[in-house]
């Protein structure tokens, strides 16, 4: 096995995976990318709060730009903002936040992003993370995110499927449902498309056009 097979995947791939499979591969496989408005928004937004440092508040550090690693997971990555909240034990609490474009999404994909942000933080500082929190642009409020045992088996599974698909090397079939049309990749992963051997659908489209002719 090369040190390639063995590189970490990134966080981000999780949420790409969450909200489609193929939306991941396209992007972590074949490393393709557009951008459309919702895109651009999440990019300027993350520009606004991606800045590596830290600053102290009393019992209140804030780290940026924090860098992240789980090899039992294989993720690695950057958080963008990792709140340390000083105990009455005195020990730094670990509390996540993510900024996301938007509004709060009826799907899960965001919240698994920042699971596994609190999954990488416990192997590495040995602290529980039990909570976070994702920031959205539009209502700009945070939306508390409790990291309770279904969404950690959810994101260990998403992590566990993640390593499959990257192994694999294959692009799953396009989902065809409402998520295309907000996916900036929807030209290039050929969501639409009959599921009919190309044959077919050419002798179909062939035939359509003579007889307009």
């Amino acid at each position: 096995m090369s040190e390639e097979d063995d590189a970490p995947a990134p966080l981000s791939a999780l949420q790409h995976l969450a909200y489609c499979p193929r939306q991941c591969a396209l992007i972590h496989l074949e490393q393709a990318w557009a951008e459309n408005l919702w895109t651009a928004e999440g990019r300027v937004l993350h520009e606004r709060v991606d800045e590596i440092g830290s600053e102290t508040r009393g019992d209140l550090r804030i780290a940026r730009g924090l860098a992240l690693a789980s090899r039992r997971l294989g993720l690695s990555g950057r958080a963008d903002v990792v709140e340390f909240r000083r105990r009455p034990d005195g020990v730094w609490q670990p509390f996540p936040v993510e900024y996301k474009r938007g509004r709060p999404k009826s799907h899960d994909a965001d919240r698994v992003q920042l699971c596994a942000q609190a999954l990488c933080l416990e192997e590495m500082l040995g602290v529980a993370v039990p909570e976070g929190a994702l920031f959205y642009g539009q209502p700009r409020r945070r939306e508390a995110v409790d990291f309770d045992p279904a969404l950690r088996e959810r994101t260990e599974a998403l992590a566990a499927d993640l390593a499959r698909l990257l192994a694999e090397g294959r692009l799953p079939p396009p989902l065809d449902d409402e998520r295309c049309a907000r996916c900036s990749l929807a030209e290039i992963c050929g969501a639409g498309v009959p599921r009919r051997s190309a044959r077919r659908w050419l002798e179909t489209r062939l035939a359509a056009a003579l007889t307009e002719t």
